[in-house]
């Protein structure tokens, strides 16, 4: 396994739709060995989730995870996932605002509307289906990484500029309201 370099906002692989994976091509080596890569580097940077196309390679495939993660100690956990060509439908008109980072967007933070329930359709690491519902956090989660494989970022999806902020002024002014309407959403609806 090898820890990769993570693209920054601004390097134009960030703005590629990715392409989709073949079983045959998810089933050989050298996919297993990068699954692996994506996993760890996503591990090493503390990351909630990591689309491929952070670490330069445009296949629609993403790992999240959330394990007592110290960027995210809100966040409920999620075990290792990893999703191959997924599509998501959001169910309902709910969303919800979701105070979101990013590592390839260094310190800096901002409000983006998430649907509160969504439909995943994707592959295991395997070429095992996964169709399932996801809620809450869990499923902001996933909107975020996939919007990656769709060449968005969440800067991109911030729905006012003056909530922008670095990690320290969010720490400092805007973390314990966002727990607090977050741990009631989880107390709602789950994950």
């Amino acid at each position: 396994m090898a820890i990769r370099k993570i693209a920054q906002i601004g390097h134009p692989v960030l703005r590629q739709r990715a392409r989709e994976v073949t079983r045959d091509e998810l089933a050989s080596p050298a996919i297993q060995q990068f699954i692996d890569d994506l996993i760890e580097t996503m591990r090493d940077a503390s990351g909630a989730g990591l689309a491929a196309i952070q670490v330069y390679e445009p296949i629609r495939i993403c790992a999240i995870e959330v394990n007592q993660n110290p960027r995210y100690p809100y966040k409920p956990p999620i075990p290792l996932t990893v999703l191959v060509n997924p599509v998501l439908t959001p169910v309902g008109d709910e969303t919800f605002d979701n105070y979101e980072g990013c590592l390839s967007v260094p310190n800096l933070r901002g409000v983006v509307a998430r649907a509160t329930h969504l439909h995943v359709r994707a592959w295991d690491r395997h070429g095992d289906a996964i169709d399932e519902v996801v809620h809450g956090l869990k499923a902001g989660t996933y909107q975020h990484e996939v919007d990656h494989l769709d060449g968005k970022l969440f800067v991109d999806r911030v729905t006012d500029p003056r909530t922008l902020t670095t990690w320290t002024e969010f720490e400092r002014y805007h973390k314990d309201a966002f727990v607090e309407r977050v741990t009631a959403l989880v107390n709602r609806v789950g994950s």
